[in-house]
């Protein structure tokens, strides 16, 4: 799909969540609301004033955006801009970005500035929306990664951590080795890809939609997901120090060359949990967000991108 120019009075709809608390959400909204106002530009604050709430604010958001035209923003890290990308996606509306996470995979990824919201909202008011593609699983999408096993295990006791000790990134890798030191167990899968039927048992699968962090994990799959491909990486049967020590590897970008890891890249493949004896529900992460899932689980690529406002190509690789 070629770049959609947006109308030069095209209106926005922003989708904030509320939760990180009342008075950085305050600002945040006051803020963003002041840089559209100077701009000349009409924008509409949608917030959820809970996290439970923020899917059905993202779909409200939608329905205003589409009867008036405009575009509709996330405005958070990558688990909130999954919420609202779900509700985006099919409705013919232009998508943008104000990054306001710990990692902003998403937005880095495609050029988008993280530092300020001054330079994220510049680039909303001249960019053209470019198709880029999204992931699913299930009935689910995600834009940065989905997993099954023990990376969800992960990411539940990296929240509990960030809580503690706060949001950066040397305590999501603490709390990541903390999670590996604990016992694990180990998934039996059945994975059907191109006809081709495998078993294995693994401690995690892990499915990736984002160059950046494929590259910096140090996988060679990366450059697939610009070609219309995802990233499979299946750990093979280790202990938990071989565990600790692959995930110091990635830390590092050489999990690729690490003997115990499987990656691949693929459209599309089905997996069953539990394999002979199917699981009823799975565990799953989708851009750092844990929910259940009933089996079999079937990842892929979306059939229909997004159509995000992001810099020209030029520009985001200056």
């Amino acid at each position: 799909m070629p770049p959609r120019t947006i109308p030069p009075d095209a209106p926005f709809v922003v989708v904030m969540n509320g939760a990180s608390g009342r008075r950085d959400a305050d600002t945040a909204q006051t803020t963003v609301e002041r840089l559209f106002r100077e701009a000349g530009r009409v924008v509409t604050v949608h917030r959820a004033p809970h996290p439970s709430r923020l899917a059905a604010t993202a779909q409200a958001a939608v329905r205003a955006a589409k009867e008036t035209g405009a575009v509709v923003v996330g405005a958070g890290g990558d688990g909130t801009l999954n919420a609202v990308v779900h509700a985006t996606l099919g409705s013919g509306c232009a998508f943008g970005v104000l990054p306001q996470g710990t990692f902003n995979y998403f937005a880095r990824t495609h050029g988008i500035p993280t530092d300020s919201t001054e330079a994220g909202v510049d680039l909303l008011l001249r960019a053209r929306a470019h198709p880029v593609q999204v992931g699913c699983i299930n009935d689910r999408i995600f834009l940065v990664n989905a997993s099954i096993g023990l990376y969800p295990e992960v990411l539940e006791d990296r929240e509990q951590f960030k809580r503690q000790y706060g949001r950066t990134r040397f305590v999501a890798l603490v709390s990541g080795l903390a999670t590996l030191l604990r016992q694990h167990r180990q998934l039996r899968l059945r994975i059907e890809r191109d006809d081709v039927v495998r078993e294995l048992r693994t401690p995690t699968l892990f499915v990736g939609n984002n160059r950046l962090q494929l590259e910096q994990i140090g996988l060679s799959e990366a450059p697939g997901v610009e070609r219309g491909c995802l990233a499979g990486v299946v750990v093979r049967p280790v202990g938990t120090l071989a565990l600790a020590w692959l995930m110091l590897r990635g830390a590092v970008g050489r999990l690729g060359d690490a003997d115990n890891v499987d990656t691949f890249a693929f459209r599309r493949i089905a997996v069953q949990a539990g394999w002979p004896i199917r699981r009823r529900r799975i565990k799953v992460a989708t851009d750092g967000e844990v929910m259940r899932m009933a089996g079999p689980i079937s990842f892929g690529v979306a059939p229909e991108p997004l159509m995000l406002l992001r810099p020209e190509p030029e520009e985001a690789a200056a």
